[in-house]
This record gives structure tokens, C-alpha cells and sequence, in this order.
């Protein structure tokens, strides 16, 4: 089968379903909304966080894995990574109209995964390019790629001011540090006959450096702390949690977490906690971000992946992919309060918050 098929049946099937409106629309979308992927009905579910009912639904394409809202609250984002990460569509859904819009394909980027919305711009990672990428949605065509020269390049964390990018690099076994740099000069040095004025110098463009911090095979989940200083990630193979100084731009501590089978991980906003989902167990690990150490492990149920932490800290949203529901956690407690079916397989979380 062509590769242009998957994306193009999504497309008919999106374009036709949009046409008749959503699936389910019964109220308008609320300022502040949970998205949740299903991977099993291909759907988008939009969830009132204030009473965990399901509002509407949306249809993505075939292999839906992460989602993200754009900065004004009215525009998500879900990418489609596909069996050997062929696939190259990002869905586009409409979340005041509750309805899917015709989705992007980009083309030689293939198996998208990781997102990040900032500035009005989706930066993301091409898993089978092994790549960055960075689209204009208002074009709708990408503006910036950048090759990481790494297997697997999976998940994506952009700091506020986008001059640093990390990822995960599945395969590889390493973490990519991306700095924003001015460029080098290779002509005279400065005060020297046509050197460059310090107008001149203020000019010189700005190049991305690469630093690879060789971590192990399965890193996938990673998580920057809020005060910027570490990042945190996890191997799904041996379960061990890798902190990275990020000054230093190396592995200060790794934590033998046990946590095999690890998925996401995730800081709470105050930086105090820190949740590990594992795939393999159904655990959420919950670790004291100060003290490196374990706190609690809680079982929710047979599989866990995507992970969100409320705005507010009071909640945390866990999606178990194998037992079909989001759990609903508790975060003073650290006890299960509800458990919200979106669709089969759920997996890719989000916060909406309109102004």
C-alpha cells in the first residue's frame, strides 16, 4: 500500500465528517478543556475538566499519538506517527467549532511525534527524518528543519525564550541539547583592516549547536524542571531516570527508578513532584524533584502512557492506554478520583486555556 493512502482515506474521512458536523456537540467548547487522543476510535476528545464529562469529539488520523493547543486556545494539533515512523500528517481540529479541518502532510517529514505550540508556531519532531521541524499554521508549511543525526528522535521540550531545544532520541540512547548561538566569524579579528563593525557584528546570524548527552537505549519520556536547571528522563528498557544538569549540559545523577516500561515523564508546576507513567507495569511513579527519590507508587491500572498535570497542580490526568480510560489523580491525596472514557486506547494529553 502507498503511504499516500493512510493520509489521504484520513483526509476524506475528516473532510466528510467535518462537513456533517461533530459527533458530539452539545455544549460549547469551555476556556479551560483536557484534550485526550484515542488511538482505538481515531478520535479527539474535548473534556470539561470542571465535571470530566466528554464534550465533544473530533475525527485524526490513523495513528494519533501527541496533541497540543495552540497559544490562544482555539486550534489543536495531533501527530500521526505511523508503523515504522512512515506517516506525514498532522491533524488540525477546530476547537470552537468542535470540528476537524483538513490536515497538514509534510511530506519528507515523517513520523511525527513530539509537540510543542509557541509564539504561533508548532515545533515538533519528524521521528523517521530524525528531525525538528517548525510550521506556520496560518501558511501551513513548515519554515525550519533541523536534523538531529540521531535514531529515533521522539519527544520535545522548548524553553520560553526558543533558544534551546531538548529531545529524546529513542534508539540512540541520548539526549539533544540545541543551543542558539551567534554564528562564528572566519574573517579578520576584531580592529584589524576589514574587520567587522560591532553594527556589523550585532547582524551576524544565529546557528543551532548540537550537544549530545549519551544517556541509554529506550530514553523517551523527558521533562525540564520550571526553574530550567534539570531535565529529566527516563529509559522504558532498564527503567533508570537520567537528570541532566543543564547548565553543564551532562547526566548529574542517574536514579535506578525501576521503572521499567517508562512513558512519560512529567513536573508538577511548583517543581516539587515528579510523574513517571510506565507502559509496561500500569505504575505512576511520583518522585520528590528535591530529594531524588522515590515517594510514592501508585497503581492505576494496566498500562499507562500520556501524563498532564493540571495548571494548578491540585490535578493529574494519567491516560491507560490498555484499560481504555483516563484516571483522573488527586494530587494532595495521590488518589484516584475519577476515571474519564475518551475512547479506546487513549494516549496524547493536553490543557486548553482560552483567554
Amino acid at each position: 500500500m502507498s503511504r499516500q493512502l493512510p493520509l489521504l482515506m484520513g483526509t476524506m474521512l475528516a473532510s466528510a465528517l467535518a462537513l456533517a458536523g461533530p459527533a458530539v456537540a452539545a455544549e460549547a467548547t469551555p476556556r479551560n478543556a483536557l484534550l485526550a487522543t484515542s488511538k482505538g476510535n481515531h478520535t479527539l476528545a474535548i473534556v470539561d475538566p470542571s465535571s470530566d464529562r466528554v464534550i465533544a469529539k473530533m475525527p485524526i488520523g490513523p495513528d494519533p499519538h501527541e496533541v497540543i493547543a495552540s497559544d490562544d486556545g482555539r486550534t489543536a494539533y495531533v501527530s500521526n506517527m505511523g508503523g515504522n515512523s512512515s506517516f506525514h500528517r498532522m491533524d488540525v481540529l477546530d476547537l470552537l467549532g468542535q470540528r476537524a479541518l483538513d490536515p497538514i502532510d509534510t511530506g519528507p517529514l515523517t513520523g511525527l511525534h513530539g509537540l510543542v505550540f509557541s509564539n504561533g508556531k508548532l515545533w515538533f519532531t519528524a521521528q523517521g527524518a530524525m528531525a525538528i521541524a517548525r510550521l506556520v499554521p496560518a501558511s501551513r508549511q513548515v519554515d525550519w528543519i533541523m536534523g538531529t543525526g540521531q535514531s529515533w528522535t521522539h519527544m520535545l521540550v522548548l524553553t520560553a525564550d526558543e533558544k534551546r531545544i531538548y529531545t529524546t532520541n529513542v534508539m540512540s540512547g541520548s539526549v539533544s541539547i540545541f543551543d542558539l548561538q551567534p554564528a562564528p566569524s572566519f574573517g579578520p579579528p576584531p580592529g584589524a583592516p576589514g574587520a567587522p563593525t560591532s553594527n556589523a557584528n550585532a547582524a551576524r546570524p544565529s546557528v543551532w549547536v548540537q550537544t549530545l548527552v549519551p544517556t541509554e537505549r529506550g530514553t523517551e519520556g523527558v521533562d525540564l524542571s520550571p526553574d530550567g536547571k534539570e531535565l529529566w528522563t527516563a529509559s522504558s528498557g532498564s527503567g533508570r531516570i537520567y537528570v541532566i544538569d543543564t547548565a553543564a549540559m551532562k547526566v548529574a545523577q542517574v536514579l535506578d527508578a525501576k521503572a521499567v516500561g517508562a512513558n512519560r515523564v512529567k513536573f508538577t508546576h511548583d517543581g516539587r513532584w515528579v510523574l513517571i507513567s510506565s507502559l509496561r507495569s500500569g505504575d505512576v511513579l511520583v518522585y520528590d524533584a528535591k530529594a531524588r527519590t522515590e515517594s510514592k507508587r501508585l497503581h492505576v491500572g494496566s498500562g499507562c502512557a500520556g501524563v498532564l498535570v493540571a495548571p494548578d497542580d491540585k490535578r493529574a490526568y494519567v491516560a491507560c492506554t490498555s484499560d481504555n480510560s483516563v484516571v483522573v489523580l488527586d494530587i494532595r491525596t495521590w488518589m484516584p478520583v475519577d476515571h474519564i472514557d475518551v475512547g479506546p486506547q487513549p494516549d496524547g494529553l493536553a490543557w486548553v486555556s482560552r483567554p
